[in-house]
């Protein structure tokens, strides 16, 4: 039975995602802050036997290295670091606060590495992919509009560590790839996004499953497409 392992698995994309690996008859392990207030998460349990929540914070490492010991017998094939954080829209350049930027980065940029880190074991049972949800806004050849200074910032980081664990993963048939969503309408993108988060997790999916080789270490939207970096 294949096995996928999704950080903010709560709503929008995350929960998406859960849905369609359910549907597809894989074992999914979901993740959030707060289990108790992730209704639409735990509405599936019923229906799913292969569904089981963990509560979990990305950025307490001492949970992520316990739940990794307690999960130790499982192999995944995919790993979905899903989970993030935009951080304040109304702070401006001469206005910014690095404690804020510190949030951010801990939860889009260092909170994927550690999870991926603990649970290295898991992944290489099952030679499983890595997925790391990005943005555009990490793309220094698409930023033609400056700000958002954190986000932008912690997803360009994203991007380089994905790359890297791409190439170290490699020597274990195992691959690693940055995927941006699209412009979902979620809590994160707004009411005015592009596509709901079924269309974008069904992309998503797609990419997953169709991956090779020539494609670890890339940077794709939820369609597939190359997007530079």
């Amino acid at each position: 039975m294949s096995q996928v392992f999704i950080t903010g698995a709560n709503r929008g994309i995350g929960l998406a995602l859960t849905k369609l690996y359910l549907r597809d008859g894989w074992d999914v392990v979901a993740c959030c802050r707060t289990p108790a207030q992730a209704d639409d998460l735990l509405y599936l349990i019923s229906d799913n036997p292969g569904l089981e929540v963990y509560q979990l914070d990305v950025t307490d490492n001492d949970a992520v290295n316990e739940l990794a010991v307690e999960l130790r017998d499982r192999a995944f094939d995919v790993l979905i670091n899903n989970a993030g954080y935009y951080g304040p829209h109304n702070m401006g350049l001469g206005h910014l606060d690095l404690n804020e930027w510190r949030q951010v980065v801990e939860i889009n940029t260092i909170a994927p590495l550690n999870i991926v880190q603990a649970f290295l074991p898991h992944l290489k049972q099952a030679r499983g992919t890595v997925v790391n949800m990005t943005s555009k806004m990490g793309s220094m050849e698409d930023n033609h509009s400056g700000g958002s200074y954190f986000y932008r910032s912690s997803k360009a980081a994203l991007n380089a560590i994905t790359k890297s664990l791409s190439i170290d993963l490699a020597v274990y048939g195992m691959k690693a790839i940055v995927v941006h969503p699209g412009w979902v309408r979620t809590e994160m993108g707004g009411p005015h996004g592009l596509i709901d988060t079924q269309q974008s997790a069904t992309g998503i999916k797609q990419l997953i499953d169709n991956l090779d080789d020539k494609q670890n270490g890339g940077f794709f939207d939820y369609q597939g497409n190359i997007i530079p970096w």
